[in-house]
């Protein structure tokens, strides 16, 4: 029986939680499941495409990081070009495939770029956008940078409980990608209020296991993207597109023997705690800190057993930040079978039934 792999915690807690193991429900027969599957080709297809296209804009900004590439939202994390060149590119490939059913809720908007003293900002984001474009060739078009800042704020859907909502974050780990280090971006589906598909492209994760190369290995090539959509299983493949192979989660059985993911800023979860809850399972490995959802992505492939992210009191989910990985992980077949999950205090991971909230916020109940 495999060991557990996630599960969050309240951020109200004033005291150290209980928690227990339980097993995941069945998962659909097989038959509805490649019926399910199927029906998003189309949709899985141009997300790869997108996902793909910001991924490589994103790499071409982060080495030749600028200073003045940095801008500070409200909440004093770290905006950079590269964040809106994502979103732009993302919100303009599935809006040319999807004209008359587009909808995205998404992290970025316009407003501190059309501030006095952005328009080189907008000019740069601008370049690298049709840059990209050209690049790829699927689109004849170059854009304004009026079209670029219009692009970034189609992210502004307030999402719903009916229909589809595409969810993304353009790049998740910012202070990760600032540092160098794992970032990703996200891109989910989610149809009549549940995620239905997911993408994660990890520029900077290692093809191989991280427990085999480490996270900054000189020699061995990096650039994931994983995916998966409800019914069909979870896949990696490289970012030049490369055949895609299914993962698999890890097969430890012994607390003792596994390892645990955990974010790698103290501010988005709390260490302390997850070194208590790891004592109490017996895991004797210290802690894996990577930045982003490319933790979701490696925990998929059997990198780590447990990923715990337990939330300081007042923060709040938003519900970019797990989306994607979260039905890369849920969608995995072990799952339902002889796979375990932590869940802590009875607290789950919802997207629906209300959408409304949810494009703002993960609820948590």
């Amino acid at each position: 029986m495999s060991i557990n792999w996630l599960r969050f915690v309240s951020p109200s807690l004033k005291k150290p939680p209980l928690f227990h193991l339980c097993h995941l429900p069945p998962p659909p027969p097989s038959s509805s499941a490649v019926i399910v599957a199927m029906s998003y080709d189309k949709e899985l297809a141009a997300a790869k495409k997108a996902a793909s296209l910001a991924a490589r804009l994103c790499q071409k900004v982060q080495k030749a990081l600028l200073q003045s590439d940095v801008q500070s939202k409200n909440d004093k994390s770290p905006v950079t070009v590269a964040d809106y060149g994502s979103q732009a590119l993302v919100s303009f490939v599935l809006q040319q495939e999807f004209p008359d059913n587009f909808s995205l809720v998404a992290e970025e908007d316009s407003k501190d770029l059309r501030k006095d003293g952005g328009q080189e900002i907008v000019e740069r984001i601008t370049k690298l956008v049709n840059d990209s474009l050209t690049i790829d060739g699927s689109y004849n078009v170059t854009l304004s940078t009026e079209d670029v800042l219009k692009a970034i704020d189609n992210g502004r859907s307030e999402g719903g409980s009916q229909g589809r909502h595409w969810v993304l974050d353009p790049i998740d780990g910012t202070k990760g990608f600032l540092r160098g280090d794992q970032y990703a971006i996200a891109l989910a589906l989610l149809d009549g209020g549940k995620v239905v598909l997911g993408v994660l492209a990890c520029p900077n994760l290692p093809l191989t296991s991280l427990s085999d190369a480490g996270q900054h290995s000189p020699n061995n090539k990096v650039g994931c993207l994983f995916f998966a959509v409800v019914g069909g299983g979870t896949y990696m493949q490289p970012l030049d597109g490369s055949s895609a192979v299914k993962v698999q989660v890890s097969a430890v059985e012994n607390p003792e023997e596994a390892s645990f993911f955990e974010s790698y800023e103290a501010a988005h979860s709390m260490h302390d705690l997850s070194s208590l809850i790891a004592q109490k399972l017996g895991v004797k490995a210290p802690p894996v800190r990577i930045d982003s959802q490319a933790k979701y992505g490696a925990l998929s492939r059997g990198d780590g057993a447990i990923y715990l992210r337990l939330p300081h009191k007042g923060y709040r989910e938003k519900i970019w930040d797990h989306a994607a990985g979260c039905i890369v992980v849920s969608v995995l077949e072990p799952f339902g079978k002889n796979t375990m999950e932590v869940i802590v205090l009875g607290v789950r991971l919802h997207f629906a039934p209300s959408i409304q909230k949810m494009s703002k916020l993960i609820v948590l109940h």
